[in-house]
């Protein structure tokens, strides 16, 4: 699992960013917030690219600069650490904790909490070496106590190696869709998210955004 986000100090590339993700570490982050649209085009380019290495490794990306980070970082924190969670608990097929990102209350456009654990299961039935990117570009807060729900921009891709072909294969992959991410049991967990109702999908497919 790779979390990348800006740090104290640093002035490097986007590029740089990306290839050396690994000396980047979960604590002490800074986000940077500026207007760089071409400079999230690169990391979209790159995420793609990394995706096509072959490689079965989570990422999780914070952009350094062009990300509007609207949050303090306590929640930044707890947001990256619920996704870091889902991705450990994919990896291990461990469908209760994949389940646990899920609000009771989850509904996208009409998929509730128990359609999407059948899509899991099927999946983790039909691969392994599960893993996705996440590229955040805002994270903002709207409301306040129980009512407050976190709007998270999200660019990124799902795949897989397949157990009958043993190819990586993608197996979804979305442009700045927003997931809605709500306090529940002292957790911010998946509500559900902002996009077109989802078509109906071929076994395998999944109608993002699973998460």
């Amino acid at each position: 699992m790779k979390i990348l986000c800006a740090s104290h100090g640093r002035d490097d590339t986007w590029l740089t960013h990306v290839y050396d993700a690994h000396r980047y570490q979960k604590g002490g982050h800074s986000i940077l917030r500026s207007q760089a649209p071409s400079t999230i085009s690169r990391f979209i380019i790159a995420v793609v690219f990394l995706v096509g290495m072959g490689t079965a490794e989570a990422k999780i990306v914070v952009p350094p600069t062009g990300s509007v980070i609207e949050v303090d970082q306590a929640t930044l924190k707890a947001v990256l650490g619920a996704f870091e969670q889902a991705e450990e608990a994919i990896k291990t097929h461990d469908l209760d904790k994949v389940m646990s990102m899920y609000a009771s209350r989850y509904n996208y456009h009409g998929l509730k909490k128990d359609d999407i654990r059948k899509i899991w299961k099927e999946l983790f039935e039909e691969y392994r070496d599960i893993a996705s990117t996440h590229l955040f570009t805002k994270i903002a807060k709207v409301g306040a106590g129980r009512d407050a729900v976190l709007e998270v921009t999200c660019t990124g891709h799902l795949w897989a190696k397949s157990k009958t072909s043993g190819l990586y294969v993608p197996i979804d992959s979305w442009h700045e869709e927003i997931h809605y991410l709500v306090l529940e049991d002292s957790a911010w967990r998946l509500r559900g998210n902002l996009g077109e109702s989802p078509r109906v999908l071929p076994f395998g497919t999944a109608p993002h955004p699973l998460f």
